[in-house]
């Protein structure tokens, strides 16, 4: 393993996020704010507790799946997108650096960005709510988690897409939606039996009720599933991306 060759990568992508950190560090806080303001406030005086949790604190792990999911995918998505577009792929590719180490530094720099985004919501949060996390490292495990995964995801979407459009397809399309209607701001219980359901087909309502569980030790799904769903989807994307590299799909033509 080259060090040098990732610790560069990461140190590039980082650099472009500090440049941007006010941005990178107010928005989150204006959205959480305005989420809370609207969910927080106004259905959450008409939902006293969900679980036995109050409502403004039963969607906060909601918020910050929301926004490290959105946030690694787009992160990786764009760093490896950007050298493909401008032409300095293959710059990287004659390298003498191998696929792991050019993952590992743009994954390893979207999932910290991410990361970061979700330490920001979840200390806004707590100016709102009274937190309790029952299981801190349950809940730094998938958060950390989530963010690798994603941020691969992000990765293999980066090098599928042709154009700016396609590289907001998927994040527009598709991962909102399911993070929406995966048990961000309800409990899946609360849902007619049929929708329950055709819920569980949701791979996101896994990683979402699974870092649930880590804040208040109930969840929607047992929490083993949970860590099987992400760690499937973490090595899918692995495997992916390897097939990429091996190919050069997407990357040498």
């Amino acid at each position: 393993m080259n060090f040098r060759a990732v610790a560069s990568i990461y140190r590039f992508e980082m650099a472009r996020f500090f440049r941007t950190l006010f941005q990178s560090f107010i928005s989150p806080v204006i959205s959480t704010s305005l989420y809370f303001v609207v969910f927080g406030a106004a259905i959450g005086s008409r939902i006293d507790e969900v679980e036995g949790v109050s409502y403004g604190a039963f969607i906060v792990p909601g918020l910050i799946m929301l926004s490290v999911m959105t946030q690694a995918l787009s992160n990786a998505s764009f760093g490896i997108y950007f050298p493909k577009f401008i032409g300095t792929i293959y710059e990287l590719l004659s390298a003498p650096v191998n696929f792991l180490e050019v993952v590992a530094g743009y994954v390893g720099a979207a999932a910290t960005k991410a990361l970061f985004i979700g330490v920001v919501i979840l200390a806004t949060s707590a100016l709102f709510v009274d937190l309790t996390i029952l299981h801190p490292f349950a809940m730094l495990m998938f958060m950390i988690l989530t963010c690798v995964s994603f941020a691969l995801f992000g990765f293999i979407i980066g090098i599928w897409a042709k154009n700016f459009e396609q590289l907001q397809l998927v994040p527009l399309l598709v991962v909102t939606p399911l993070v929406f209607l995966g048990g961000s701001f309800y409990s899946i219980s609360m849902l007619p039996p049929i929708w329950q359901k055709i819920t569980l087909f949701n791979p996101v309502v896994y990683l979402i009720s699974g870092f649930r569980w880590s804040f208040f030790g109930t969840a929607d799904v047992p929490i083993g599933l949970s860590l099987l769903a992400i760690g499937g989807f973490l090595f899918l994307c692995l495997a992916v991306i390897w097939l990429i590299f091996r190919t050069g799909w997407r990357i040498r033509n």
